[in-house]
């Protein structure tokens, strides 16, 4: 999933930017864009890309055959990327499935949401963190006062660089946060314009694998709770909720397979080009992932800490409320 806003005076033109590229294949919307020929229910998913479960779904002609087994198919939409344009396509009847961390998804239901949320993924315990340049005099969390560190609004970055200042007992305002897109940060960080990074493995990886950073604190050092979730437009899951649980059952099933083979779904489709993960990076993406979790039906003891981190965003002033968050999530087992 795991899915991702500039400085503040260009936040509203790359929301826009990319929503656009989420939504670039266009095309009929609503009850129109969910039938098929023949009654064919059309699901949209963002195009995965080169790596994961629905990249080699979509490759080896798996996913198809899940979705054809209860009358679908999937329609590849933009492609993947941040959840809060995706959400914003939801919204806007453009997307049906997304995924997305929790914190980013507490930052979209703030905002008169059109989805819901149907399958939760453990928190990562080594994928994410602060990440720092190798040779940095940031060797805690403490070291960060007084320091510039990089993350995106109201999204995974700004909650880890958060829960870590709080559980090592810094004051938030002791630490500059610099706001940043993830795709316009690696750039920033390694030319030295921002003293640390609050980042997960999307990005971490090709940094640490390519020598020149590490983690000064990780998911399990920061008490993560930010779970990978995947979204469902709302209407969509009350229309075709067999989609949803065949969606559901696919995801599941697959990404116990590639926890336990995870070189199985890294360059899917190539291995050259900037989609392609090699050498150290791919030894590092392939241990995040055997350390990773799997993605599972959404627990009592996962609503306990939805709960929490939404509570911990309102505590911090990220978002102006406790976001009900309970109020948006479906019991896939339950779903009919």
């Amino acid at each position: 999933m795991r899915p991702l806003t500039p400085l503040a005076a260009l936040a509203a033109l790359a929301a826009l930017a990319a929503l656009a590229t989420v939504t670039a294949c266009g095309g009929p919307t609503g009850t129109e864009a969910s039938k098929g020929a023949k009654g064919t229910v059309t699901v949209r998913i963002p195009d995965p890309g080169n790596a994961g479960v629905l990249a080699r779904g979509k490759k080896d002609g798996s996913l198809d055959k899940a979705l054809a087994a209860v009358g679908a198919e999937v329609a590849w939409t933009g492609s993947a990327g941040p959840f809060a344009p995706a959400a914003q396509a939801m919204n806007a009847d453009q997307l049906d499935i997304a995924t997305g961390s929790i914190t980013s998804g507490i930052t979209s239901l703030s905002q008169s949401p059109g989805f819901a949320f149907f399958t939760a993924t453990d928190p990562d315990p080594v994928g994410e963190g602060i990440l720092v340049r190798e040779g940095s005099d940031i060797a805690s969390v403490k070291d960060l006062v007084g320091r510039k560190v990089a993350v995106n609004k109201g999204g995974t970055g700004e909650y880890l660089l958060l829960k870590a200042l709080a559980r090592a007992g810094v004051p938030a305002d002791k630490v500059e946060r610099v706001y940043l897109r993830p795709d316009q940060t690696a750039a920033v960080f390694n030319a030295g314009q921002v003293d640390a990074w609050a980042v997960w493995s999307t990005y971490a990886v090709a940094e640490i694998g390519s020598g020149k950073a590490h983690f000064v604190a990780d998911g399990t050092a920061i008490g993560s709770d930010n779970y990978s979730l995947n979204a469902v437009r709302s209407e969509f899951a009350e229309q075709h909720p067999e989609v949803v649980k065949a969606l559901y059952r696919y995801l599941h099933a697959n990404s116990a397979k590639e926890k336990q083979d995870p070189a199985a779904y890294l360059n899917v489709f190539t291995d050259a080009g900037p989609t392609a993960v090699n050498g150290k990076a791919k030894e590092v993406q392939i241990g995040f992932t055997r350390e990773g979790g799997t993605v599972d039906p959404i627990g009592p003891e996962d609503i306990k800490r939805f709960e929490t981190v939404a509570r911990f965003y309102a505590d911090q002033k990220v978002t102006p409320n406790k976001v009900d968050i309970a109020a948006h999530l479906l019991d896939i087992e339950k779903l009919s």
